[in-house]
């Protein structure tokens, strides 16, 4: 146990920012876990209306200083990449894959 009244202060203050970070931590989890099963399950109707709403818990995190950018930046690729994989190649193709298409059209011509 803290001896120091500063100590003893920040120990109060650290059980309330703990408090206010969990629920939203918690939803992060969970949320970004579902995502993930339901790319997994190959449930491309439901991953495409669930993304806004994963996308805005993370950016939420990262703006109250919960998880760090990077670790958002990192999460948010992974859950693109797994829906970009689980479209046809029209629907849901990566910008550098329609340029190449592009790209070969125009040589074509």
């Amino acid at each position: 146990m803290p001896i120091l009244k500063s100590a003893k202060k920040r120990v109060r203050q650290n059980a309330k920012k703990r408090a206010r970070n969990f629920p939203v931590r918690s939803e992060l989890k969970t949320l970004f876990k579902q995502q993930l099963d339901n790319i997994k399950d190959g449930k491309v109707k439901e991953t495409v209306e669930f993304m806004p709403k994963v996308y805005s818990i993370i950016d939420m995190a990262v703006k109250k200083n919960i998880i760090h950018k990077n670790n958002a930046a990192r999460k948010k690729s992974r859950l693109a990449k797994g829906l970009n994989d689980m479209q046809p190649k029209g629907a849901g193709a990566t910008a550098v894959e329609k340029k190449e298409e592009k790209k070969e059209e125009k040589e074509k011509k």
